[in-house]
């Protein structure tokens, strides 16, 4: 049995039909075509899989298809505004935090939701936002200070 839900993703309306066990992992993949969102562990435990389901950072893995009845999500491929990269993304190139490119998607988005909530983190409080996240090539140096440079070049922006 396939169950018909509609949400926003990346500020477009879409209609889906998924079977009640889908995640929302699989639709946003399989259905919508976005594979930026990266399929990993399917546990919730590598980040992979991180989108914004109603502004806040979830393993999209861990979230039934039929639960984003109704919601506005964004993937990564929703981060890019009138062709233009998110400053976000910008820091982790500039930065050379992006080497095999798997995780990053996940890292950028729940770094996205780290500084929606904290413009000014510390280190430590990057760290602690990105904890959900595993990298297995680039370590984390590099991606801690991209998501610190983000912060500043947006203080600085003001």
């Amino acid at each position: 049995m396939r169950i018909g839900i509609e949400f926003t993703v990346n500020q477009r309306p879409h209609s889906f039909e998924a079977a009640a066990h889908h995640t929302l992992l699989q639709v946003l993949r399989d259905q919508a075509g976005l594979t930026g969102t990266k399929e990993c562990c399917g546990a919730g435990e590598c980040g992979a899989c991180t989108v914004l389901f109603n502004g806040h950072a979830v393993n999209s893995c861990l979230v039934l298809a039929v639960e984003a009845d109704g919601a506005e999500i964004v993937t990564i491929e929703g981060l890019a505004a009138h062709g233009q990269i998110d400053p976000l993304q910008t820091a982790f190139i500039q930065t050379g935090a992006v080497q095999c490119g798997f995780c990053i998607p996940g890292m950028i988005l729940s770094a996205k939701y780290l500084l929606q909530e904290n413009p000014q983190p510390t280190l430590e409080e990057i760290q602690d936002g990105l904890e959900g996240n595993l990298c297995r090539c680039a370590g984390y140096s590099r991606i801690i200070e991209a998501v610190a440079a983000a912060a500043a070049a947006k203080v600085n922006a003001l």
